[in-house]
């Protein structure tokens, strides 16, 4: 089996260590990034490149991207 890893650890550490820091709350962002790697577990996925990555890899990497967008570090109760 070949791995085709585009993402290389220090990058998704990196990743991480600014979503963390821009949060007012860590407890949330974690819990935040535990819920999508749950969902994201279930769904049917067919797109190649996040099928090496595990679901909590992908949750932080898609939450990151997302950082722009204030909803995703507001007050989410669901």
């Amino acid at each position: 089996m070949v791995n085709n890893f585009s993402w290389n650890s220090a990058e998704i550490v990196d990743r991480a260590d600014k979503l963390m820091g821009a949060a007012s709350n860590r407890y949330r962002i974690v819990v935040q990034v535990a819920r999508r790697a749950k969902r994201s577990r279930y769904e049917d996925n067919d797109n190649s490149d996040t099928v090496m990555l595990k679901p909590v890899m992908r949750a932080v990497l898609e939450m990151s991207d997302e950082l722009t967008e204030p909803e995703i570090l507001g007050d989410q109760d669901s």
